[in-house]
């Protein structure tokens, strides 16, 4: 039997868990922080829920196919914001959900992007521009907790459709809109050679000018907003007039996160309808977030060696989790002990034996420097 992951699917075990458990609580504190409230859906939906208006769509194209035992047509999900059409009805406005977890596409694999992957998403149902801007203030305290430099970039989709307008491209806009979006991976030669078949190579100039020339455009206002309130927040935007993203629903700004380090964004959003209702929202990946942050992770763990004082030990153990200690209890050899605490990285080990339960002090090895400290219950 084979029992090897399957491609685009991966474990995660030790220090790497370790790490991605740290990020997403860190994501999780400040949304809470910012006035979010938790939801969970199920991963699995109908597939006509799934594809929504947006069939066109790549990430759409990407599902996962699935059938029941009564042959109903099902989707694993490939994002969490078309589930907000059900969560949020009936909320009172604004609503806003936080939402951590899997989410799966059958996309290609590259650096920092695998086909099961976690999306920590917080949306605002009955948004402004306002809104917009504290929610980028998010991007920024996460990525400073993290110590990770990022750029954030900033879009309009109202923008883009009334560059293409001016400039008689009334049609084909969505198809136009995903190629020019690739000018941030492509070169302008490779992006004009692509839009050949629309007759469109001109938008290429036209969207790769200076920011002055966009300020003739009605929806460039919108874009001034949002600049002037990320500056209340103290948040540092750059205008990318190509931005897009990948999902056609989205009908106002639209925002992304890069860092020089790995090529793919490591996070993104934008402003988009629920039910009629205006609505915003960011979606941190951590899988890129994880390649990025080297954080060295030093939890105080303690590994309790039972040497033929079993119930002492579970004594010593369990007050020492009452302090909100990691504690682990080994029934062992004491050089077997040492070996597991390496293995798991556990810094401190502590020997309970007759005579440390008589004088009620204990050795605590310090696996890291081989050093030993007494320890007064």
């Amino acid at each position: 039997m084979n029992n090897e992951t399957i491609k685009g699917f991966k474990d995660y075990t030790g220090e790497e868990a370790e790490k991605r458990a740290v990020i997403q609580e860190v994501i999780r504190q400040t949304f809470e922080k910012y006035g979010f409230q938790p939801a969970e859906t199920p991963i699995i939906e109908a597939e006509e829920f799934v594809k929504g208006n947006n069939q066109n769509d790549e990430a759409v194209r990407d599902i996962f196919k699935l059938q029941d035992r009564g042959n109903r047509k099902l989707a694993l999900i490939y994002e969490f914001t078309f589930q907000l059409k059900r969560i949020a009805k009936g909320k009172k406005l604004p609503y806003k959900r936080y939402q951590i977890g899997y989410v799966f596409r059958d996309e290609p694999i590259r650096e920092g992007r695998t086909r099961q992957f976690v999306q920590c998403d917080a949306d605002i149902i009955g948004s402004t521009i306002k809104d917009e801007a504290e929610n980028l203030s998010m991007f920024k305290e996460v990525f400073k907790s993290l110590g990770i430099d990022v750029v954030i970039y900033i879009n309009n989709r109202k923008l883009l459709n009334g560059i293409l307008q001016e400039n008689g491209f009334p049609n084909n806009r969505e198809e136009i809109i995903r190629e020019l979006d690739k000018l941030d991976k492509l070169s302008k030669e490779q992006v004009k050679e692509n839009l050949k078949s629309y007759k469109a190579e001109i938008l290429v100039d036209v969207l790769t000018k200076p920011t002055q020339s966009f300020t003739k455009y009605k929806a460039y206002s919108e874009v001034q907003e949002l600049e002037t309130y990320c500056k209340l927040f103290g948040i540092e935007v750059k205008f990318r007039p190509f931005l897009a993203r990948g999902f056609s629903y989205y009908n106002g700004s639209v925002f992304e996160v890069w860092s020089k380090k790995i090529n793919v964004s490591l996070c993104g959003g934008g402003s988009y309808l629920i039910d009629g209702i205006q609505a915003t929202g960011i979606s941190f990946g951590l899988e890129p977030i994880a390649l990025l942050t080297n954080m060295k992770l030093q939890l105080e763990k303690y590994l309790i060696v039972s040497l033929g004082q079993d119930r002492k030990t579970i004594q010593l153990a369990q007050q020492l989790r009452k302090k909100s200690k990691n504690v682990s209890i080994y029934y062992g050899k004491p050089s077997k002990a040492l070996e597991y605490a390496n293995a798991y990285k556990i810094n401190n080990v502590i020997f309970v034996g007759e005579t440390e339960v008589k004088k009620k002090i204990f050795k605590v090895k310090i696996m890291s420097t081989g050093r030993e400290i007494k320890l007064k219950v």
